[in-house]
This record gives structure tokens, C-alpha cells and sequence, in this order.
């Protein structure tokens, strides 16, 4: 296959952008127009002529825009631009004409929105409404939030089908106002978009990109289309969605915020385009079998808000068209912007040349008003009457747990550069590295005692305006983590963001329960409702609504990303059982929903049901990770004598395999006992606590026994440890 070589051009700077609020418009002549919406209300569409902006139309500043897409006449050209602000949505024509202004009433704003024809989607947090020629038509309230959403193609697929993509991992596809099915997915979906931009062949095939880096296909069954019941459902299983093909994210990317499909490879055939939430724009082809293969990535140092390929600067060259979170729009275009001549001398087109010229020229007047606006400051700052304003600033965050390595990835960004971010917790909890953070970091002392387990300072180099972090904690221990964030503004400012570290932390929403394991049960009764129970339960495990989901019964199942054990919630008024295979899960349950009980004066009743099947099968689940980690730790204890060995002797072919396997890994062992500090201990924690809830449900103080088990974990054997299990009493 051929490389791929794209340059970065920068265009213009907008204001903070949503995901999704760029596109661009069809082909007029030879090139396309961009049209973008911004934080501050402001919708504008611009071409470019020999590198420079030329504005077409720009709206007055308003309201937060959410959301922008294209609408047309069905099978026909979208060039009509619609935008959402708050509850409201606009039109606009290509122009720039204002032909319409519609509120849509929902108690919500518009966070996501698609236009199909005369059809309107628009959706808030959970609400989910339909329009059509501006009349109300369809309502849905969804079970947990709504991210993105999008219809199937209305001239391929006769009924309307939108599709939701919520936050508990699943797409939910509708009919009318009900429900018709949910496709679980590997993540929470964040974007959507129609394969090959129609769905293809049948229209029924959808691309989805999830918050924690991962990319598929899902295909609709044709004939689920026409159906109007679920019972005919029920019977036609083989016309179930099933899944094409997944991308995994290997290598920890950040997650996906926009999709599009683009032949910017020109083969003839579309390619897909990713923009994440870490700067990386990823493009895929398909191979013989349509599974998607990587060609090319480019590193920006912001949020990739948008991506759309086409043909925007110079006619017959192609490019990928981004807005990144701050504002900034530019292309990567496959136009060779400079010259060689020569073996190695670069010089550059005379179109760079002068852009480079005027770009020089708008640095000096804005350094000349930069230090004019300074003394005048200066000048006011020294009266007695003097207010410095606080500038007010947005944080663009997210904290995300990753099953991968079962730790949270917690990423903040700014518009402006930011100076040092302060991480303070009053809950135990480890730093690991992450490789694209330029940050220096610097711990202070604590006082545990006085609630304070974590203080550390991140200092950031010039310019970085994104700084990611990732987080490992202790389930069991629960508090809050506080980031202070301070930009490079005058005068000095800082925000405070609070992120709640729960008593079950490492686990995952899933929609999959082995009932064959072997379980061990909790039961409380008492006078409490069941939102009460919903509160508790969300108090307790992440990745749950804040509203109690509609029926007389809730139902909840989670895995944990670090053991794969597995937890089941089912609460309704009065009653909540709770099923898990680990008996620590359920010893945690019990001590923290008491404690909440007890706060709010509410007596409960407990039972519960101990399996002493569980325990062998728990310790058979960490038994592989715990030998991997006993024999890395093992192997980087070797390396320091194996190298001094290899100093002293040229020939090391007396070596046995395994010690030369360990001195040509070195490197890699040292990074990788490195990215996990603390690893060891923490499943050395596991197993002491899964050993001191076992006695703890029957009414026994083992503590006094954990001596005896570490001396067993110390000479590690599956078997031994099992029995150690057993024996005591």
C-alpha cells in the first residue's frame, strides 16, 4: 500500500467547539465551504482562496451551539445548515438566509441532533423527541443518557428507525416511541455514523466510537425493519443485529469523539476517519474482507472535536478538514506544501510564502497591542480604585475508567495554556505514568490521619493546553479527588473539579451474567423506596443514571476490570438482592449500604447466603495475574547481575535461554514494572481481604492469621493457598 502524506495547515481559530459542529458543504466549483458553530453562538461559513479565509456569512453571538448538521431533501444534496442552541434549532441556508427558527419546548437543551428530510431527531440528557415538519411526533425517555443519535436512511429503509447511543453501553433502536431492541457494545458509544455516509447496501449498517478508544460496525437485521412487536422479535433471532467487525484500542487512545468516511487514500473506495479526544486523527482502508486496516495518523495537541474529508483549499486535492475543542480549524491536506531541490534542501510554495509573510505581519501588531493593553493594565492595576476582573474560563474533563489495565484515565483541558494543575485526595490511590504527559510532577508530604492520603503538583511545559492523567484506586476506600487548575492568565485564577473515587470503583457496567458461577447472596428488607435504594446503589458503583430507571423492579449487572468477577443489583421497593462471586464485592456492599441506611435513619433487615465455592473460584481467577506479576517482579530482579555479567563475559552462550530471553527484554520489563507500581501488593490486598471477609460472615476475627498468609504468599503455590483457605478455622 502506498504512505499516506498529509500536511497540517492551519486555517482560522472559531470558539470552544462541541463534538460534531463542523461540516462541510457540497462541492461548488471546484472546492467545498466550511461551516462551524461555537460555544459562543456563532455560526459561520468560509472558504479559502489561496490560503486565506474568505467569509461567506457569520451569525451574531448567542447562545452556546450545540450541535450542526446538513439537511436536504431525502436521497437529495444537504446543503441546508441546521444548528441547536439550548432548546432551540435554526436554520440556514447556504447564504446565510434564516429560514428557520424553531423551539422544540423540551425541557432539556439539544445536546445531540439529526435531520433525515422533513424529519427532526433532537435529544437531551435521557429525552429523546421526534419532529416532523416541526410538529411533535415521537417521544422516548431513555433508560441512562443519550450521547449521540441518527436514523437510518429513510430512502433505503421505508419505516422511520432512529438509533440512540447511550452511556450504559448500549444502542438502542426505536419505533414510533417504543423501543424496539438494544445492540450492546464494547464501551460507552459516544459517536455514530452511517457506513459508507448511507448505511450501505441496505442502509442498515452503523458505525459507532466509544469513550474509552474503541471503533465497530454493527448491522441492523433488514426484516427487524418492518416488524412492529417485539414478540415477532422474540421468533426471527436470526435476523438479530450482529456485529461486523471491532477496532480494540491497544495501544490506550483516547476515545473517539467523531467518525467519517472519506476516500482520502483515492483507491476508489471510502476510508474511515477518527478523531479522538487525545489529538490523534486515525485513517483506516478496508482490506478484501471490509475489515478496516490502519494507514496514517497525525498527533494534534488539543480534542478532535470533528472530522470531515474533502476538498476544501485547492481543487483536486484532497484532505481531512478538523476543529479541535479550543477553536482552532485546520486541514491535513494530501497537497505537498513544499518543494525539495536538491538532495536535501526545502523551500516552500509561493502560496506558504506569503501566508508565512502575512502571518509575520499579524504577530508584530498583535505583540505591539499585547504590550499597549500591558501598560494600560499596569497603569490601572496601581489606583486605589483598581478591580482586576477574574477571568472566567470553561474545562473540557473527562474520567473514564479503562478495563484494560482497570485504572481511570482522567484528561483536562483548557482553551489557554495551562500552568500546573494540583491533585489532592482523601483516598489512597496510585499515579501511573502515562507517556504523552510533558508534565513535571512533584509530591508534598501528607498527614493521613487528617484525611489527606495525596498531594501532588503537575507543572505543564508552554503551551499545553491538555493534560491527561491516570489513577489507580482501592475498592473498598472511597472519597473524592480535588484538581486545582490554574492557567497561564493575569490575574492568577483556578477552578476546582471534584471526581468521586466509589466504594466498587474497578467495576464496569455489562449486560452479560454467568448464572453457572458459583454466587454468594445478599438480601436487605426494609422501609425504603426505590429511588432511595437507586441513590445508595449509585453512591456505591460508577456508570449508573442519577434518575431511577422506570418498572417496578431495577436490574443491574457489572464486571470488575481488575478480577473479571461479576456483580448483579436487583432492587425494587422494599427489596434488594445482590448476587457476586467474590465474596469481597458483597462484604463492601453490606458495610457501605448499611452505613447509608443508618444516615438516613432507615432500618434494614439483612440475610445473606455465603458459597464456599466462591472463594477457590476467586482465587483460581487472580491466580494468573498474580504469577505473572510474581515472575516479572522475579525477572527484574535478575536484570541488574545479568548485566554485570554480560560486562564481564563477551560469550553468553552458557546462559540458559530464559536468562539471555531476559537480558535482550531488559528495557521492556523495567517499563513495564514501572507502568504498574504497587501491582503485587494490591493482589496481595485482595487475597488478605477475600481471606478476612470469608470468616468475617460467620462471625469471626481472622485478623490475626494474616501473618500466616503472607508467609504462604510469599512462597506462592495455587494449591497451597486454597488449602491454607480451607484449614483455617
Amino acid at each position: 500500500m502506498m504512505e499516506i502524506n498529509l500536511t497540517r495547515v492551519d486555517y482560522t481559530q472559531v470558539g470552544v467547539t462541541s463534538p460534531k459542529s463542523l461540516s462541510l458543504l457540497p462541492v461548488s466549483g471546484k472546492t467545498q465551504k466550511i461551516a462551524v458553530a461555537d460555544h459562543k453562538g456563532v455560526l459561520q461559513v468560509f472558504g479559502l482562496k489561496k490560503g486565506e479565509v474568505q467569509s461567506v456569512f457569520k451569525t451574531q453571538p448567542g447562545h452556546k451551539i450545540s450541535r450542526l448538521e446538513l439537511g436536504g431533501p431525502v436521497d437529495g444534496v444537504r446543503e441546508r445548515i441546521f444548528v441547536a442552541s439550548g432548546p432551540e434549532v435554526k436554520g440556514y441556508t447556504k447564504k446565510g438566509k434564516n429560514f428557520l427558527s424553531f423551539d422544540t419546548n423540551m425541557s432539556e437543551s439539544i445536546e445531540s441532533m439529526f435531520v433525515e428530510g422533513s424529519d427532526l431527531f433532537c435529544c437531551g440528557k435521557f429525552m429523546y423527541n421526534h419532529y416532523r415538519d416541526c410538529k411533535d411526533t415521537n417521544f422516548f425517555l431513555s433508560g441512562d443518557e443519550v450521547s449521540d443519535v441518527i436514523c437510518l436512511p429513510t430512502n433505503v429503509v421505508q419505516d422511520i428507525t432512529p438509533i440512540l447511543a447511550c452511556q450504559d453501553r448500549v444502542l438502542r433502536v426505536l419505533q414510533e416511541n417504543e423501543l424496539l431492541y438494544e445492540v450492546e457494545v464494547p464501551g460507552p458509544p459516544v459517536t455514530m455514523s452511517l457506513y459508507g455516509n448511507d448505511g450501505g447496501e441496505d442502509g442498515t449498517e452503523i458505525l459507532f466510537g466509544t469513550a474509552d478508544g474503541r471503533v465497530g460496525l454493527v448491522h441492523i437485521g433488514r426484516t427487524l425493519m418492518s416488524c412492529r412487536t417485539r414478540m415477532y422479535w422474540e421468533k426471527n433471532r436470526r435476523d438479530q443485529p450482529n456485529h461486523r467487525w471491532e477496532l480494540p484500542n491497544d495501544k490506550r487512545n483516547g476515545g473517539v469523539l467523531c467518525i467519517d468516511n472519506y476516500d482520502i487514500t483515492a483507491d476508489g473506495v471510502l476510508d474511515l476517519i477518527l478523531g479522538r479526544d487525545d489529538g490523534l486523527v486515525e485513517v483506516y482502508s478496508y482490506d478484501d474482507s471490509d475489515e478496516p486496516i490502519h494507514r496514517h495518523t497525525h498527533t494534534c495537541s488539543e480534542s478532535i472535536t470533528s472530522v470531515q474529508g474533502g476538498i476544501v483549499a485547492s481543487g483536486g486535492y484532497d484532505e481531512i478538514v478538523c476543529s479541535t475543542y479550543a477553536g482552532w480549524i485546520l486541514g491535513l491536506t494530501t497537497e505537498h506544501l513544499t518543494k525539495t531541490v536538491g538532495q536535501n534542501e526545502v523551500i516552500a510554495s509561493s502560496a506558504a510564502v506569503g501566508k508565512i509573510t502575512g502571518l509575520k505581519t499579524d504577530l508584530e501588531e498583535l505583540q505591539q497591542k499585547v504590550m499597549s493593553e500591558r501598560e494600560k493594565y499596569q497603569q490601572t492595576a496601581q489606583s486605589n480604585t483598581a478591580i482586576s476582573a477574574v477571568p472566567s474560563f470553561h474545562i473540557n474533563d473527562k474520567f473514564v475508567l479503562n478495563r484494560e489495565d482497570a485504572s481511570y484515565t482522567l484528561s483536562l483541558e483548557l482553551q489557554m495554556p495551562i500552568d500546573n494543575v494540583l491533585l489532592q485526595s482523601d483516598v489512597p490511590i496510585d499515579l501511573l505514568d502515562v507517556e504523552k504527559n510533558s508534565a513535571v510532577v512533584s509530591y508534598s508530604a501528607c498527614h493521613p490521619e487528617e484525611g489527606n492520603f495525596l498531594l501532588a503538583t503537575y507543572r505543564c511545559q508552554a503551551n499545553t493546553t491538555r493534560l491527561e492523567l491516570k489513577i489507580r484506586s482501592i475498592e473498598g476506600q472511597y472519597g473524592t479527588i480535588q484538581a486545582y487548575v490554574t492557567p497561564r492568565v493575569q490575574p492568577k485564577t483556578c477552578k476546582v473539579k471534584q471526581y468521586q473515587i466509589k466504594p466498587l470503583s474497578l467495576h464496569q457496567r455489562t449486560h452479560v451474567f454467568d448464572d453457572n458461577r458459583p454466587h454468594n447472596t445478599l438480601k436487605l428488607t426494609g422501609q425504603f423506596s426505590q429511588a432511595e435504594m437507586h441513590s445508595w446503589v449509585c453512591f456505591c458503583l460508577p456508570e449508573l443514571p442519577e434518575k431511577t430507571p422506570p418498572g417496578d423492579k431495577v436490574q443491574f449487572h457489572f464486571i470488575s476490570t481488575f478480577l473479571d468477577t461479576q456483580l448483579e443489583c436487583l432492587y425494587s421497593k422494599g427489596l434488594a438482592t445482590f448476587r457476586s462471586d467474590n465474596i469481597s464485592t458483597i462484604s463492601i456492599l453490606k458495610d457501605v449500604l448499611t452505613k447509608e441506611a443508618t444516615k438516613k435513619k432507615v432500618r434494614l433487615d439483612i440475610t445473606y447466603d455465603v458459597n464456599e465455592d466462591s472463594i477457590p473460584y476467586t482465587l483460581n481467577l487472580i491466580h494468573p495475574k498474580l504469577e505473572y506479576q510474581l515472575l516479572l517482579a522475579k525477572k527484574v530482579q535478575l536484570i541488574d547481575a545479568l548485566k554485570e555479567l554480560h560486562v564481564h563475559e563477551n560469550n553468553l552462550e552458557f546462559l540458559s535461554p530464559e536468562y539471555r530471553q531476559i537480558l535482550e527484554d531488559a528495557d521492556q520489563l523495567k517499563i513495564e514494572y514501572k507502568r504498574q507500581p504497587c501491582h503485587l501488593e494490591r493482589l496481595y490486598g485482595m487475597i488478605t481481604d477475600l481471606f478476612i471477609d470469608k470468616f468475617k460472615f460467620k462471625g469471626q476475627n481472622m485478623k490475626g492469621r494474616v501473618p500466616a498468609l503472607l508467609e504462604v504468599l510469599d512462597n506462592y503455590d495455587l494449591q497451597t493457598l486454597v488449602q491454607f483457605f480451607e484449614q483455617t478455622q
